[in-house]
């Protein structure tokens, strides 16, 4: 029986991805091949308790952003990323119904590795979030 790794491992990438659309996050700009502009609106459904965005939906947010830049730096190669780690240092709450978009920028990257940098901000421009995240990239066949 083939388990469910090596079946993960086989599948042509979706795009955009399940979780992107879950999200409801969309590709504004395409600054350069090292950076990317993204946005979603913070719907009722990712809201905690207290009526403000939960902040793993926004860390998840960052993430998808991020690993989307990590493929374009690497232009034409075909390859899979991996998250290897991630920090995320949460400054201000998001309300729900408010718009936020992430600028996601290689900060420096290689043919197996890639550190990328994030920033989240509110519509009144002020910085919701910043993240940093190891990428691994791996050929796709």
């Amino acid at each position: 029986m083939t388990d469910k790794l090596e079946i993960a491992t086989k599948l042509k990438p979706q795009v955009p991805p399940n979780c992107d659309l879950i999200l409801g996050m969309t590709l504004i700009d395409k600054v350069d091949t090292s950076a990317t502009v993204w946005q979603m609106v913070a719907d009722e459904r990712f809201s905690n308790p207290v009526g403000i965005m939960q902040g793993g939906f926004i860390a998840a947010f960052m993430d998808s952003a991020m690993g989307a830049t990590s493929i374009r730096f690497v232009k034409a190669r075909k390859v899979k990323s991996a998250n290897a780690e991630m920090k995320v240092s949460f400054m201000k709450s998001v309300k729900v119904g408010e718009k936020i978009r992430c600028y996601a920028q290689v900060v420096s990257g290689g043919n197996q590795v890639v550190f990328v940098e994030a920033t989240t901000f509110n519509e009144a421009n002020e910085i919701v979030a910043k993240a940093s995240s190891t990428y691994i990239l791996m050929d796709r066949k």
